[in-house]
């Protein structure tokens, strides 16, 4: 399974199902595979796995078990995969969210709702800048 694909892949993570698919039908638009995770514990586990690697990680602030700034955190002190860059989003309009998903490590914070352009542009900057 492990195939040269594996690293074309983006993790994204939400709770909202419908978040979900749009984000996954978004990022597959833009040419990259998806590790789909419906709550915090599954985007950890998949984190986890030692031949996980990811472009990219695609975060709801807000989930179950374990939040996204948790999996930020737990990201940074991972060697492989310390230099992933993140987007957090969320629906909550609470300002403290972004800064603590700053300081977490995200690179990217989009408040929910946004437009298909909004995401592609966001993800486009991230991969230009990760593999320049």
């Amino acid at each position: 399974m492990s195939t040269p694909q594996t690293t074309r892949q983006i993790l994204v993570a939400d709770d909202d199902p419908a978040i979900l698919r749009l984000v996954t039908a978004i990022v597959e638009k833009e040419g990259y595979k998806v590790a789909p995770a419906r709550d915090g514990r599954e985007a950890y586990k998949l984190l986890q796995q030692d031949n996980a690697t990811f472009l990219a990680a695609v975060f709801d602030v807000m989930m179950p078990h374990i939040q996204g700034p948790e999996l930020v955190r737990y990201m940074r002190t991972e060697q492989r995969l310390m230099k992933v860059p993140v987007v957090m989003m969320t629906a909550e309009q609470n300002p403290k969210l972004s800064s603590e998903s700053f300081a977490a490590g995200a690179v990217v914070f989009l408040p929910k709702p946004f437009t298909t352009a909004q995401l592609q542009i966001m993800l486009r900057m991230l991969l230009n800048k990760t593999n320049a």
